[in-house]
């Protein structure tokens, strides 16, 4: 289960988080001491558990080439950056540092303290050489070695934290108490979708054309993908991408990024490699946008091709699909449905009572059901948020080719009895797909061909591009417009099924 949507927006989580006292510590980059609110030892624990969170929320990449090939390069960005110098203080200097490539369509990279970087499926296929690469990457190392996490939870000591949700840390959308009800993720993984300030967006931005020019790389490369950016949130008609959100604005890195590029090569760093060839060989063949054989949603129903099965959704609601769950809301938002595969129950009525017998949550009624043919179990019952907005629950759990798939829905108590009908009729009629049309849908992936002539970039493509794939949107994707010429010889990224 992948997500559907790259651009959807989610609300503002606002959390209780106590940040511990106040940690005097030197900083890698800086070599002063400075207050953080948590110790670098923290910092270790935090990212190391929101890592797996966040590899279950988004899912890794299954290219052993592409994975292999991002932590080699990220770590060689690391040997030149302030983590990895003879006078930085040995803490920081052994501290080991993982990059993960997630099958998600968005694009974005982000980092998480401690020394965890990620990259996104989405965000490759947007780049264009090795060196735009080398820049994305030490500007997120930037925000490790910097501390800017944090930073920015010692200056929000007061204790009460606003967090933004986005694709990672989860949707809360009742203001539902997440860990106590619904499990939507730890504070740790939370804490980590602080806003950085811009100024740390900045002083990460010179930390990344710093490492990238260190290692010889064509640095000021990093500003056409930031052009790229500019031109996606257009196209869109939308708010920038998450990689941007609080960034300084794209048209003021396309001139500072050059810049700062040009002043480590007057310190007399060459700046020549951008191993372009190495990266579209690396590229050819990277699945591009959503993957349906993850789950998609057509004509308001929901197919799972590898897990062959299928629900429908109602009329206008909201589809995020992610590779742990799905989720479905209504267009007002007070509304919810979450479907999950249970691997701890034995079966359809464990599921479900093991859920509804949570401290909180009073049963009203449960019953032994089907669906279809399929042996079910259906619960219903109330509970009460922690500003007193009283809930009524649906739970529904259906056994099918060896898993239980369980369905958690909610609604305020006073909504409840207009918002059944659309949670029964969707988990009444979970079933198995059949559809060998559906069940044998490929991907969409990027083919990497060398231009045999000059010619329009238009004039490469299919006259036909598959899943609503648009002219302009590849053009993007290439780093390019749709009526540019094209020298023979050229890479060109070209989207096949």
């Amino acid at each position: 289960m992948v997500r559907l949507l790259a651009w959807f927006s989610i609300p503002v989580l606002v959390v209780s988080l106590t940040v511990s006292a106040c940690v005097v510590q030197k900083n890698p980059v800086s070599g002063k001491k400075r207050a953080y609110g948590y110790s670098w030892e923290e910092e270790l624990r935090i990212g190391k558990e929101a890592d797996g969170q966040i590899q279950q929320q988004y899912g890794v990449y299954d290219d052993e080439e592409i994975i292999n090939y991002v932590e080699e390069l990220g770590q060689e960005v690391l040997a030149v950056s302030h983590m990895r110098r003879e006078d930085t203080d040995p803490r920081y200097r052994n501290t080991e540092f993982y990059f993960r490539v997630l099958s998600s369509p968005v694009v974005n990279a982000f980092a998480l303290p401690g020394g965890y970087i990620y990259v996104t499926r989405g965000l490759l296929a947007h780049l264009n050489n090795e060196a735009q690469l080398a820049v994305v990457l030490g500007h997120e190392i930037g925000h490790v070695a910097a501390r800017h996490a944090s930073q920015r939870a010692f200056e929000q000591q007061i204790g009460q934290i606003a967090l933004v949700g986005g694709a990672i840390a989860g949707q809360e959308l009742l203001g539902l108490p997440g860990q106590d009800l619904l499990n939507l993720g730890s504070t740790a993984t939370q804490l980590m979708f602080l806003k950085y300030g811009r100024d740390d967006e900045r002083e990460s931005d010179r930390l990344g054309v710093e490492y990238a020019a260190r290692k010889n790389y064509v640095a000021a490369e990093g500003a056409a993908f930031f052009t790229s950016l500019k031109r996606l949130s257009e196209d869109s008609g939308q708010n920038i991408p998450s990689f941007l959100s609080t960034h300084p604005e794209p048209g003021e890195r396309e001139k500072t990024i050059p810049e700062l590029a040009e002043r480590w090569r007057e310190k007399g760093f060459e700046q020549s490699k951008l191993n372009k060839e190495t990266y579209m060989n690396i590229l050819d063949g990277i699945i591009y946008g959503n993957n349906p054989r993850e789950g998609f949603t057509e004509n308001n129903r929901f197919y799972h091709p590898e897990l062959e099965f299928q629900f429908p959704v109602p009329a206008d609601w909201q589809v995020i699909n992610e590779p742990s769950r799905v989720v479905m809301a209504n267009q007002e938002g007070n509304a919810v449905m979450i479907m999950q595969i249970d691997a701890e129950a034995d079966g359809a009525r464990q599921s479900v009572q093991n859920f509804v017998s949570q401290d909180g949550i009073t049963v009203v009624d449960q019953a032994e059901t089907q669906s279809g043919n399929l042996p079910a179990y259906e619960a219903e019952a109330e509970a009460v948020t922690q500003d007193g907005t009283e809930l009524g629950i649906y739970a529904y759990g259906v056994e099918y080719g060896g898993n239980i798939y369980r369905f958690i829905s909610y609604t305020t108590l006073a909504q409840y009895n207009a918002q059944k009908p659309n949670f029964t009729a969707t988990t009444g009629q979970f079933s198995q797909l059949t559809d060998p049309e559906i069940l044998n849908i490929q991907p969409v992936r990027l083919q990497v061909i060398k231009a045999d002539r000059t010619g329009s970039f238009r004039s490469f493509l299919p006259d036909e591009l598959p899943m609503d794939i648009t002219v302009d949107e590849m053009a993007i994707v290439n780093q390019l417009e749709a009526d540019d010429q094209v020298e023979q010889g050229s890479y060109l990224k070209i989207p096949r099924e």
